[in-house]
């Protein structure tokens, strides 16, 4: 962050010093919300948790280096006191971001949101210092942290941005301004909230709604074979650029393949150049992402070769999306259970079997997708008819109502005997893969985060414990 005193925090924040014998003291270091994170020179936010409120941890904070407390009371020790700590990490994120005058990247989509941001983030980190989201900390209280991360030196700040309702990326929007906007795809995560894909598209269009006219330099990426993303063009004042598989799309990608392992290689083709992409993640689905890290980047002034080089050498930032381990027995266990829904799963898949058209035995080993509402049966079933119809070999599915259909639906479709089975808990399914996994097997673990069947991933790679890919 850059220096500011606590005199000034005070009064972008709205709030008033207490214990604090020299105002002009000053925060150099990040903000923290987490008292072991602080370190000297820090500002501590003290939120109020489900199970713990930080103003308990005020007095380590300040003791472990921070030169104040950002709270909503006197707590005995040097402090800023505001009406409330998230609306005042926002004013003191806007503050910054305004100083700086970086150049703010925004992005939203209903899936791939955190494996596009990460990137994007490795393209431009090569044309300059980059400060981007870690993991999917995109809500209220993680961008003004994320924003407030930038210093004088920052060129980037690539920020993720979430929602669960209708303003709440223009809440974002209007804590950290973006340049560019990109949307990438208006799926079924959090339908239930919602109420509808038309609702979700709504609430992802605020961020294009946000950006300055194409004259101020604003720039809306927008993704070609989405529907209701391409319609987002009519809601901004900004250029819009395409990025996808469709003929018109400003940057695309043609002759789209996999290998035997489940990476993409395509041909990238920019306005101003093209050439040839082999990534080093796996998923077809990761070729959407490239095509918009490409458009971001490309708008930023990299040069085509530039691009090319960086996809085909980006790596997996965030764990637990489509993270491979190799065992040393020849087994495959590729972990991507931080989060699930309809879209992510189809696509996860589609690389599991792509990883078994070697004929490699497949296993999908999935767990209920949250927040679907009253379409939750139907995407359950869709999901487990999809799985025989891609041929995997055996669908596990863990769990209670919605694991039912998961096994039901690939029942329905052909999968009978051993083929499907309904295990109840993670212990159960790991006894299952413990006892019949085979050499050469590859084993895919997915389901939304609040399931947690990464720790069936976990329990299967420590009899080995060698990441590779």
């Amino acid at each position: 962050m850059i220096d500011l005193s606590l005199a000034e925090i005070a009064a972008i924040t709205g709030g008033q010093q207490h214990d604090i014998p020299d105002p002009g003291r000053t925060v150099t270091g990040p903000v923290e919300i987490d008292s072991r994170e602080v370190r000297p020179g820090s500002l501590f936010a003290a939120l109020p948790g489900e199970r713990v409120d930080g103003h308990d941890y005020a007095e380590r904070a300040v003791a472990a280096g921070a030169v104040a407390v950002l709270a909503t009371r006197p707590v005995g020790v040097p402090a800023v006191v505001v009406e409330d700590v998230v609306t005042a990490l926002g004013a003191l994120a806007r503050a910054v971001v305004d100083r700086l005058g970086t150049t703010v990247v925004g992005l939203t989509g209903s899936a791939g949101k955190t494996s596009t941001k990460d990137l994007i983030a490795q393209l431009l980190e090569r044309l300059g210092p980059t400060v981007f989201t870690p993991g999917s900390l995109n809500n209220e209280i993680g961008l003004p942290l994320t924003a407030l991360r930038a210093d004088a030196g920052t060129r980037h700040l690539v920020l993720e941005m979430g929602a669960r309702g209708i303003g709440h990326i223009s809440y974002l929007t209007g804590i950290t301004p973006p340049r560019i906007g990109l949307v990438l795809n208006v799926g079924t995560a959090h339908l239930g909230e919602f109420g509808g894909r038309e609702q979700i598209a709504q609430a992802k269009g605020e961020l294009v709604e946000a950006l300055p006219p194409a004259e101020q330099g604003g720039v809306a990426v927008l993704n070609a074979d989405d529907p209701l993303v391409r319609a987002m063009s009519t809601r901004t004042k900004a250029r819009v650029v395409l990025f996808g598989e469709a003929p018109d799309a400003d940057v695309r990608a043609e002759n789209v393949r996999l290998d035997a392992t489940g990476r993409p290689s395509f041909t990238l083709h920019t306005p101003t150049g093209c050439g040839d992409v082999t990534m080093r993640l796996y998923g077809e689905h990761h070729v959407s992402n490239a095509l918009a890290a490409a458009a971001v980047a490309h708008e930023l002034g990299m040069p085509v070769d530039e691009i090319v080089s960086a996809l085909s050498g980006a790596g997996q930032l965030s764990r637990w999306r489509m993270e491979v381990t190799e065992r040393a027995d020849g087994v495959t266990i590729v972990n991507d259970a931080y989060n699930a829904n309809p879209e992510s799963m189809r696509a996860a898949l589609r690389a599991l079997a792509a990883m078994g058209s070697t004929g490699r035995r497949t296993w999908a080993v999935l767990g209920q997708m949250a927040e679907l509402g009253e379409e939750s049966l139907a995407e359950h079933d869709a999901v487990g008819r999809l799985a025989v119809r891609l041929n995997v070999g055996k669908l596990v599915a863990v769990g209670g109502r919605e694991a039912a259909w998961l096994r039901m639906g690939a029942y329905n479709e052909g999968s009978w005997g051993e083929e499907s089975v309904h295990v109840s808990d993670v212990q159960a399914a790991v006894d299952l893969l413990r006892n019949e996994l085979r050499p050469g097997d590859v084993v895919l673990v997915k389901a939304s985060r609040s399931v947690g069947l990464e720790r069936i991933a976990q329990q299967l790679i420590a009899v080995d414990g060698e990441v590779s890919g």
